[in-house]
């Protein structure tokens, strides 16, 4: 294989669209944890891009996000001016109304912007919803940038 064919006609695109599919078992709460180390965005003030690593922590109800889906649209903030805690909450809200789940933390760690860093977290919990006492929503290690 050529290395000049890679990446050549790349066809992904960022999208705002997030896909679901069907939670394989609801009858039982089960903790899904992502770390997104590649999230992009603007400063709304100066243009100058911002980056971040996500943690998003759920338990879904009837449906899942899928991977793809999420990956697109995380990068559809890419040249989007957005303010830390404003694009947080964007998120999440996108997240939860495409999902419904039961439990849902979106905590967002941005690198330093002018000798400050900035740690966003926002939560949904389904009305009614409550956990079982199984469930350590705080057990994955959230500092770490490889897996064991």
């Amino acid at each position: 294989m050529s290395t000049q064919s890679l990446g050549s006609n790349p066809t992904a695109q960022p999208s705002k669209e997030l896909e679901t599919f069907d939670n394989p078992n609801t009858k039982k709460d089960f903790h899904i944890h992502m770390q997104i180390p590649e999230f992009t965005c603007l400063c709304p003030k100066t243009g100058q891009p911002d980056f971040a690593t996500l943690y998003l922590d759920y338990i879904p109800d009837e449906r899942c996000v899928e991977l793809k889906s999420l990956k697109l649209y995380i990068w559809s903030f890419r040249n989007e001016g957005c303010f830390h805690e404003a694009i947080t909450n964007q998120i999440l809200n996108d997240l939860v109304k495409a999902t419904e789940p039961r439990f849902m933390r979106l905590t967002a760690k941005f690198f330093v912007r002018g000798g400050i860093f900035t740690n966003v977290t926002v939560e949904h919990i389904k009305k009614g919803w409550k956990a079982d006492s199984y469930i350590d929503i705080n057990r994955f290690p959230t500092e770490t940038s490889y897996r064991d």
